[in-house]
């Protein structure tokens, strides 16, 4: 795996909502799960920053690490390489933000 990518593993017992922004896209895992987020394209070196809350982790991408370079073109795989939808194992009636899951 290159520097470019940066796998993502759920280690606790409940889901949890991987949230890529800006486009504010969620991708659920299941406990022992993991995705690996990276670029569209190979040849782009991406930085990435995260931010972590309750059952919920953000993540935004970056071009060689300039926060003017905001990465939109991404891909979320599971452990076997299948690409992953936005929404992918998204609880039902589930409401989130980057904040974490919304509770009502």
């Amino acid at each position: 795996m290159g520097r470019s990518r940066m796998p993502v593993g759920n280690e606790g017992r409940n889901d949890l909502c991987l949230f890529i922004e800006p486009l504010g896209e969620d991708y659920w895992l299941n406990p022992g799960e993991v995705f690996t987020v990276g670029p569209e394209s190979e040849d782009i070196d991406v930085w990435f920053e995260t931010f972590v809350s309750k059952d919920c982790i953000t993540v935004w991408l970056y071009e060689d690490g300039d926060a003017a370079k905001l990465l939109v073109g991404y891909t979320v795989v599971d452990a076997d390489g299948n690409l992953l939808e936005c929404g992918h194992q998204r609880p039902s009636g589930q409401k989130f933000s980057a904040a974490g899951p919304v509770m009502d």
